[in-house]
């Protein structure tokens, strides 16, 4: 199988995955096209309809109609393949399957042609687009039962919090490797909530020897881990004996501690602090955990990371959006969106400040008049030092904002976050006299730093 096929469903129901709408589901309910586990057949088993079939099954159609659902992703992500799974569909199967994903609001975006379908099979296509989606539309042509659809990835959130679960796969996080996975995929260990049943953890087969079990954790970001809860839930008479976990340096943060059945341990004073991007889980010798939790806080170095993914990950028109939001250049965020992927989170910045220096003066002006006027309290967050100021700096700064613009043509721009109003009514003041060239200078200057500030806050 292509590797894809060892990456997170993104479509999971654990994960929230949802079928919301379906042009017909007249033998087999939508819903079944994202249940867990694999299809079953019941022969002799029929209802109102027809025979019973575990999937999504459609009434017959003729060319050129044909049917599609509307699923929405559990978790957003980039889709590295898809398995179109027409088990038990033998002469009821469609011809052929197409996806469409959109990102948010944007138009759909074809990302798998019209292609051939195999019956009571296992059919797999590699996807080949590097963006973030968050819903998908699945056609089949003209009609028939698919048994499970499953959309494999790599999880992009949104967001990073300020203490995070950075193991839990919702958050980007990802078992990328284990020991062995006989009775339970490792993927269980970092899905959202408790677990249901043993089935739903990850579970080794019995070792001999000096042998023990492991799995190795990439993080959603580097982060200093300050709390893990390790959970045996449903695990009775084969839960391991104890536990380990290290960091990829080798950093042991949580020492070889003794485990209990069917519990959820949490360790916090026992844990060395430390900062991690992978870590390595050990069970000793063997056995079943139905949850693992890595609570942390992510590094700059970790959000950096997490920025620089999302922008790459998103697609040019979000990317655009986005990032005009960060400077009110088009020119700028277009060509920033135009030059992605980058390598690295000081590329970002060293591409963002080299366009902006190569802008023109009807760039530069452009961007400007997207500001809030400083001393208008519509600033938002960026002038929180004008909230305290007193009614005569305010009126004074209003007085000279107004008497700037008449000289410069363009209101005063500062880079006005961690400043007072006292402090930018003073910066006022003195580029009130200043030459108009040198002026626009400086004025660009701050613009550049306001830029730099907003891509920081990126994915916060």
């Amino acid at each position: 199988m292509p590797d894809f096929t060892d990456l997170v469903d993104l479509a999971s129901e654990r994960l929230g995955g949802t079928v919301l709408s379906a042009t017909d589901e007249f033998f087999g309910p939508k819903e079944n096209l994202l249940k867990p586990g694999p299809a079953i057949s019941l022969p002799d088993k029929y209802v109102d309809t027809g025979k019973w079939m575990d999937g999504w099954e459609t009434r017959r159609h003729r060319a050129p109609e044909h049917d599609w659902c509307l699923i929405r992703l559990g978790a957003p992500g980039i889709i590295r393949g898809i398995v179109v799974d027409t088990a038990h569909f033998k002469g009821n199967f469609p011809e052929k399957c197409s996806l469409e994903a959109l990102a948010d609001f944007e138009p759909w975006t074809e990302i798998l042609p019209p292609s051939p379908l195999r019956g009571d099979a296992q059919n797999l296509f590699t996807i080949d687009n590097p963006y973030r989606y968050t819903h998908l539309r699945f056609h089949i042509y003209p009609d028939g039962g698919v048994a499970r659809l499953r959309v494999h990835g790599e999880v992009v959130p949104e967001t990073l919090g300020d203490f995070v679960d950075l193991a839990a796969v919702e958050n980007g996080g990802s078992v990328v490797e284990a020991s062995d996975m006989f009775f339970g995929s490792r993927h269980n260990l970092i899905f959202p909530g408790r677990s249901s049943g043993m089935y739903d953890g990850w579970e080794t087969r019995r070792s001999r020897g000096e042998h023990n079990d492991w799995c190795v954790i990439e993080l959603a970001a580097n982060g200093v881990i300050k709390r893990v809860e390790v959970d045996t839930l449903h695990f009775k008479g084969n839960f391991p004996e104890s536990c380990e976990i290290e960091t990829e340096h080798a950093v042991e943060i949580l020492r070889r501690t003794p485990l209990r059945s069917h519990a959820l341990h949490i360790f916090q004073k026992e844990l060395l602090l430390a900062a991690a991007s992978r870590v390595r889980f050990l069970i000793f010798p063997d056995g079943g955990v139905s949850r693992l939790r890595i609570w942390g806080v992510p590094t700059e170095e970790g959000r950096a990371a997490h920025r620089l993914r999302l922008i790459n990950a998103w697609t040019p028109g979000i990317a655009f959006q986005k990032l005009f939001q960060c400077c009110g250049s088009p020119l700028w965020a277009n060509k920033m969106t135009a030059a992605r992927p980058f390598a690295s989170w000081s590329e970002v910045e060293e591409t963002a400040a080299q366009l902006w220096k190569n802008s023109s003066r009807e760039d530069i002006l452009e961007a400007f008049a997207g500001h809030p006027k400083i001393g208008d309290h519509k600033g938002a967050d960026e002038q929180a030092g004008v909230r305290k100021a007193s009614d005569a700096t305010l009126e004074e700064l209003s007085q000279l904002n107004r008497a700037y613009e008449s000289r410069f043509g363009y209101i005063y721009i500062v880079c006005a976050t961690g400043k007072s109003a006292g402090e930018m009514l003073a910066l006022l003041r003195q580029r009130l006299d200043n030459d108009p060239e040198e002026e626009l200078s400086i004025a660009a200057e701050e613009q550049r730093l306001i830029t730099q500030l907003r891509l920081r806050k990126i994915g916060s």
